[in-house]
């Protein structure tokens, strides 16, 4: 047994920053951290239903939600109460940054959606990404950004391959 109390979970707060503004804060349970890869889990936060006519989050749906501290993305293991699997959702993100109980994700627009039959995967708001700017003003994160998403449809296109990420 652990020197933590089975009962003691630790708390972390999720800040999604998009253009220097917090977008949306909540609070998470941390499963895990490397000191690389940090799990939390959450349940949705956003308020009552959001249908993107491709997947509908839910009050009730659990995010297993992993950030890295080298990777431009994060993976987000979509789960209904019920605790069927809805898919992944990714974020293209700078590499995430935590300080203390803050987990700190800057969300650079771009984002994918794997189903979880594996027969959708999307690339989304590419028309959000091109027109934020970040090519002009940090060329260099634009280009991260774009190989991230690259990245992300390759893993999603082939069977078990976001969660082979997650190892």
């Amino acid at each position: 047994m652990s020197a933590k109390s089975a009962e003691t979970t630790e708390q972390l707060d999720v800040v999604l920053v998009k253009a220097g503004r917090t977008k949306i804060r909540y609070p998470a349970e941390l499963v895990g951290d490397d000191g690389n890869h940090v799990t939390v889990r959450a349940a949705w936060a956003g308020g009552g239903v959001r249908d993107f006519g491709f997947v509908r989050f839910e009050p009730g749906d659990v995010f297993t939600e992993h950030y890295w501290r080298d990777r431009w993305y994060a993976v987000k293991e979509v789960r209904a109460g019920d605790g069927t699997l809805k898919g992944w959702y990714c974020d293209v993100t700078r590499p995430a940054v935590r300080s203390g109980a803050e987990l700190v994700v800057e969300d650079l627009d771009l984002d994918l959606w794997r189903s979880a039959d594996g027969t959708d995967v999307l690339r989304l708001d590419e028309d959000e990404f091109a027109e934020s700017g970040l090519a002009e003003r940090d060329p260099e994160a634009a280009g991260a950004a774009a190989t991230a998403l690259d990245e992300l449809e390759a893993f999603a296109s082939v069977d078990g391959g976001l969660e082979s990420l997650l190892v």
